[in-house]
């Protein structure tokens, strides 16, 4: 079938709860081991369906959020999925009390039980208020976002479709769809700062609600960071600090020059270069067909896994009016079918999409083996290594997509993940002293954000725009919003990325394909620091490990010259 024939049915809750508990009882009542096993199998295939039921109306509310009958069933979730959140509660307490747990062990993943112990500390039937309160609150988030009508040059658009002229090589342009976009969050701000004051009023409730200190000791149980803890993330953002940070502002300086700037302003920070970024040579349907034979070129698994997301209309890349903002995979479990949502915008950000979400995409396609929906991705720091190491791995494969500016698009693509980690570790930091300080008026958060901001990111220079310089970039973060604390993951990976961006391009080591296959294969039902075992990675809290990676890449990026790059 098409994505379009998947079909949808809301889950009668009443009779599902029924069903569920049929299968409790089934486990909790088992006489046997193979009793045990069976009603496990058999909560999973209720799980997964009511994941895959979840799953497509995310997808189809975020592509049209002008439907109405899926913006219905957005509603619905809201408010129902903490009570289906309630009854996999039981499950988990059942699994972890079972007195067949040795025997259930060796047959489910070691993460399945440390999930279930997790999720067990997180949930009470009290709290359920709580959750449907921060459901509908990010649901309000993600739609005043996608509500963006931003009249520009006389026509309209999208946030997402504003982008292109935020990186014109017209410096006048740029600064005014910089504007555009800036005025569209202080225009909404007193929203903005409603719905996150209740936020975080609500998600520190709920931390206590459950026994926790604050809602930073509940985020690291309900991110699944097993093996490190608030501290050596504390450790790990300093070491961005000292290691990262210098090395971005020479980089910085280096873009100044080239663009003959005698200041570089942060509207100037997304124009790398004076004639133009790298950009994408071909409509849509003309990428989509590069990315194809790229993967067919790459290894059989990828070709089968991309002609899969082809055939079956697994991809929505296109931006257009109500469709949410952002891009994400996820993953129908009754199908084995991943999803790929994204917005087109004309940049080099459409070849990206092509290849991290498809790193995401392809880890869950070969771990379609797996039958628990929450081990089909693995915790999201482990995550994002497939999908930014898929960035790099396709590296020989970019003159397909940017001819003669595939130089340019290397260069700026492994400088804007080098100058990401400063900025990926000043929102978890940001988030770590909103939380632990749930009082803070919105101008102490905004106060805050760029206080640090001038830590982590000195060469944003807002001297052009006031309402910036007063804190609030962050409006636009939606992980801020929507998946506290859900954003150090991503520096914790491209660390990892970066490693396998050395094994492919720079050492061209053989077994690196076979290191990337093994951690997609595993999915989730390893920890974070597993997989960095099973794909011969170093752990980014070990000493050094960041120092050789910003190392080689300052040698790479330095080793360019400005003539390759005209």
């Amino acid at each position: 079938m098409k994505f379009s024939e998947y079909p949808y049915e809301r889950p009668d809750y009443g009779q599902y709860e029924k069903d569920f508990n049929s299968g409790l009882k089934e486990l909790t009542t088992a006489t046997s081991n193979e009793g045990a096993i069976q009603a496990v199998h058999h909560l999973n295939d209720l799980r997964k369906r009511v994941d895959t039921m979840l799953n497509l109306a995310l997808i189809r509310h975020s592509v049209d959020t002008k439907d109405a009958f899926y913006t219905a069933e957005d509603d619905y979730w809201n408010e129902y999925g903490p009570y289906f959140e309630s009854l996999d509660a039981k499950f988990y307490q059942a699994l972890l009390a079972s007195k067949y747990r040795t025997a259930l062990e060796e047959v489910f993943p070691e993460t399945l039980f440390l999930i279930a112990e997790g999720r067990v500390a997180l949930f009470k039937e009290s709290a359920i208020p709580l959750m449907q309160k921060e459901n509908q609150l990010t649901s309000e988030y993600a739609n005043l976002v996608a509500s963006a009508q931003i009249d520009y040059e006389g026509k309209t658009y999208t946030l997402s479709q504003l982008r292109p002229f935020t990186q014109s090589q017209d410096r006048t342009v740029r600064k005014a769809a910089a504007d555009k976009v800036t005025a569209f969050f202080v225009e909404n701000e007193a929203e903005f700062d409603r719905i996150y004051d209740e936020m975080v009023k609500t998600r520190t409730t709920l931390a206590h609600e459950l026994g926790f200190k604050d809602y930073v000791e509940y985020a690291y149980v309900n991110m699944n960071r097993w093996g490190y803890d608030r501290k050596m993330v504390e450790t790990y953002r300093q070491n961005i600090l000292t290691d990262v940070v210098p090395v971005v502002e020479k980089s910085y300086g280096r873009q100044q020059e080239r663009l003959g700037l005698t200041e570089l302003k942060a509207y100037d920070l997304p124009l790398i270069y004076p004639n133009g970024n790298a950009t994408p040579k071909g409509t849509p349907v003309e990428l989509v067909a590069a990315a194809q034979k790229m993967y067919h070129e790459l290894s059989p698994e990828t070709g089968e896994f991309f002609d899969y997301m082809v055939e079956h209309d697994l991809l929505d890349l296109l931006s257009k009016s109500g469709k949410q903002s952002g891009g994400y995979c996820t993953f129908l479990s009754d199908y084995k079918s991943p999803f790929i949502f994204a917005n087109f915008n004309g940049t080099s950000g459409d070849v990206d999409v092509l290849t991290h979400e498809a790193g995401h995409a392809f880890q869950c396609y070969q771990s379609q083996w797996i039958e628990e929906p929450e081990l089909i991705f693995p915790n999201n720091e482990a995550a994002e290594i497939h999908s930014m190491s898929m960035e790099f791995i396709t590296w020989p494969y970019m003159e397909h997509f940017f001819k003669d500016e595939t130089m340019k698009y290397k260069f700026a693509h492994l400088f804007g993940a080098l100058s990401f980690l400063p900025y990926g570790v000043l929102v978890d930091h940001f988030q770590q002293a909103i939380y632990e300080n749930p009082q803070w008026t919105p101008k102490e958060r905004k106060d805050c954000w760029r206080k640090l901001e001038k830590q982590y990111n000195p060469f944003k220079d807002y001297g052009d725009s006031p309402d910036l310089d007063r804190g609030i970039y962050w409006f636009r973060q939606g992980h801020i919003f929507e998946a506290p604390f859900y954003y150090i993951d991503y520096t914790l990976a491209q660390v990892c990325a970066f490693q396998f961006w050395k094994k492919f391009i720079v050492d061209q080591d053989p077994k690196a394909w076979e290191d990337y296959l093994r951690i997609c294969k595993v999915g989730g039902s390893q920890t974070f620091l597993e997989i960095l075992t099973t794909g011969n990675l170093v752990s980014p809290f070990e000493d050094g490990a960041l120092q050789d990676t910003i190392q080689a890449i300052d040698k790479f990026l330095g080793e360019i010259t400005e003539e390759q790059l005209r």
